[in-house]
């Protein structure tokens, strides 16, 4: 965990002279006051007095920073904290202190945040618009009513601009459920203002409403690509049978929209046209297996294997043998194993022998789509292979074959962490007696692994056992609970107080977490990212990519401090060079920070979410997660808007200059570096 704080140190005494003297400059008290608070919200504990110090401070950047702070703790005591900044004078502080409002999430703030847009003076634009955002957020009855009553312009607020509140109503009301302003919605999915009909369309998409389908099928055809990208992912066959469509022609519909001159529409297209499961269409998926973005190719052959027929093991066959990349050859490997064996088959000696363990791994997937025998894949050397095989065999059978349960008996003792997790997964549901001593060491090899999933299946397995009988409860606590001291990562911790009630008493709470930083520490964080010049506080990074290009990131210091320290020093230690994407998803994210390349890798350890004000409306950079606080190397970038990413995962930087390169990705592609 020390290595943490050299690094950091290390990225300070880089500084240009000019930033240097810029960061001395700051006056000590406010840096004081927000290393305290970052050390709380990082040790996740909430102190009281630090944090009222610090949300009246005279400096406006303290109050601001202290704000978001009390929303991430996620602690009910900062709801009346946080109200009485609705009217501070600074309007970052305000906007920045509804944000934290709608994380915590509380009810009891829905009557003052709604006074507040109802009061004079006059909120800002910013604040109002998050304010709308928070309501969203928090639900109920009464937030629904009041945004539904904005919507019909029965609310007369001072001097708030209407169309900014509609705008972002329309795109947050999903979260609002069943209580969501549906009939208010229709409307604008044909309003003049793009980001309004664009966030109405993807809120009934999301909402499913049956009352939507003539606007959804309307909106296919409307000017915006991204009003046309968002109806045609919700035009599927669960919908048209939930609004009672007949769905030939909303399948006719997406295969039209396959044709789309954006890519971004092509790929949701041909992602709802699958859901049909019907050879209707196969002539316009084969024909997109030719697109010039590569990622629609990818998506194409995804959908084959939902289509099946004889044109689409003909155009699959054509891709195996072609010069594509490994990302769409591999998808049309995976799908030609599901629509036809025999010719899967003679297709996957090459892809079985390859020297590469990537492709390997998709013949272990492969293979098992078919029913074929997965020995050669769980005795492989690489155990990346093994672990591909395994997890696709689990994941292919509703409960734990007795073929199964000793596969995974056997693989219990892999040096793999990723082996182990699957192994013990399997035996979590299939609990057995006999299994309680490899279980506990299985749990004790877990103390080496850089990431926590084998130690927390294994934790799962045990629960297990100890939840089936009597019998089981002696056993587990005398080979393991009676044994094994209070573990020093959280995460398991965290993971025993929701799942195991007997650990939990044994272990003591998961928080406050011991970080390892020393409040000089957190003390170069504040003047580096928070006080720091631009240039220093926001520097950027270049991903060099031999095959298709460089993308360059401008990293938000302001916005997450922590996060962006630690991916620099990641970049410094050359820990991304030579890494692939390892995952693709066409038209979503791209994802990468897995030195394995098999989505089970980490640098170790792990730090805190900075949830921030960033949105997923462009393309931007956030962090992976397995949970909350569970982040450490890998990270993504989006490809199209998320909103429902909006506010869950830590957004540390964005895309800048030219997207192509971005847009050309493909799963397996190489990354040559990250480099300042």
């Amino acid at each position: 965990m020390r290595r943490w704080a050299v690094s950091l140190l290390t990225l300070l005494a880089a500084a240009t002279p000019a930033a240097a003297r810029s960061l001395h400059a700051q006056a000590g008290g406010s840096v004081e006051a927000l290393a305290t608070v970052l050390a709380a919200e990082d040790a996740r504990a909430w102190d009281g007095p630090a944090l009222r110090a610090a949300l009246s401070a005279p400096d406006s950047v303290v109050r601001r920073v202290a704000a978001l702070s009390v929303g991430r703790l996620g602690d009910p005591r900062g709801v009346a904290l946080l109200v009485t900044l609705l009217v501070d004078q600074d309007s970052t502080v305000r906007v920045s202190a509804v944000f934290a409002l709608g994380l915590l999430g509380d009810t009891s703030a829905v009557g003052p945040l709604i006074a507040r847009l109802r009061t004079p003076p006059a909120i800002d634009g910013p604040s109002a618009v998050e304010t709308v955002t928070a309501l969203a957020r928090i639900g109920g009855s009464t937030a629904a009513g009041f945004l539904g009553a904005v919507l019909q312009s029965r609310e007369p607020l001072p001097l708030v601009n209407r169309a900014s509140l509609v705008r972002q109503i329309a795109l947050e009301a999903w979260r609002l459920r069943r209580m969501a302003p549906v009939a208010d919605l229709l409307p604008l999915t044909a309003d003049s203002d793009e980001v309004i009909r664009y966030g109405a369309v993807y809120s009934l998409v999301r909402l499913r409403a049956p009352s939507a389908a003539d606007r959804l099928t309307s909106a296919v055809h409307d000017a915006s690509p991204l009003v046309r990208a968002a109806a045609v992912r919700g035009l599927t066959r669960d919908y048209a049978d939930s609004a009672g469509m007949p769905p030939d022609p909303l399948a006719d519909l997406a295969a039209r929209a396959a044709d789309d001159a954006d890519a971004g529409v092509r790929v949701n297209a041909l992602r709802a046209l699958g859901t049909f499961h019907s050879s209707r269409s196969v002539g316009v998926v084969v024909s997109r297996l030719s697109d010039p973005a590569p990622n629609v190719r990818v998506q194409a052959a995804a959908t084959l294997a939902d289509m099946g027929g004889a044109d689409a093991v003909t155009a699959l066959q054509r891709t195996l043998a072609s010069h594509d990349p490994f990302g769409v050859r591999s998808q049309a490997m995976l799908s030609l194993a599901r629509i036809d064996t025999a010719a899967a088959r003679a297709a996957l000696t090459e892809w079985r022998t390859g020297a590469d363990w990537r492709d390997r791994a998709v013949a272990a997937q492969a293979a098992q789509v078919m029913g074929a025998d997965l020995d050669p894949f769980l005795s492989d050397p690489d155990q990346r292979v093994v672990a591909a095989a395994l997890q696709t065999w689990s994941g292919d059978v509703p409960k734990p074959t007795p073929e199964l349960v000793d596969a995974a008996r056997a693989h219990l003792g892999s040096g793999d962490a990723a082996v182990r997790s699957i192994a013990a997964d399997v035996l979590a549901a299939a609990p057995s007696l006999t299994d309680v001593p490899a279980l506990a060491a299985a749990y004790a090899a877990a103390a080496r692994d850089s990431f926590p999933e084998a130690a927390i299946s294994t934790l799962s397995a045990l629960a297990a056992v100890a939840s089936g009988s009597d019998d089981g409860r002696l056993r587990v606590d005398a080979a393991f609970l009676n044994r094994t001291s209070r573990p020093e990562n959280y995460l398991l911790r965290r993971w025993a107080a929701t799942a195991w009630p007997a650990a939990a008493r044994r272990w003591g709470p998961a928080y406050p977490i011991a970080t390892g930083r020393t409040l000089q520490d957190y003390r170069e964080v504040v003047r580096r990212y928070i006080y720091g010049a631009e240039d220093v506080s926001r520097p950027h990074v270049i991903i060099e990519m031999p095959d298709r290009g460089n993308i360059e990131i401008e990293l938000l210091g302001p916005d997450a401090p922590l996060t962006v320290a630690n991916f620099l020093g990641l970049v410094d230690r050359h820990y991304f060079d030579g890494n692939r994407w390892h995952r693709v998803v066409p038209n979503f994210v791209i994802q990468d920070g897995d030195r394995r390349g098999d989505g089970w890798g980490s640098p170790g350890g792990a730090i805190r979410d900075e949830i921030n004000r960033v949105r997923y409306d462009v393309p931007v950079v956030g962090m992976a997660l397995s949970g909350p606080d569970t982040g450490a190397g890998q990270w993504f970038i989006n490809l199209s808007p998320q909103p429902h990413l909006d506010g869950i995962y830590t957004v540390f930087g964005r895309v800048v200059g030219n997207i192509g390169p971005l847009l050309r990705v493909t799963q397996g592609d190489l990354i040559r570096t990250i480099r300042r």
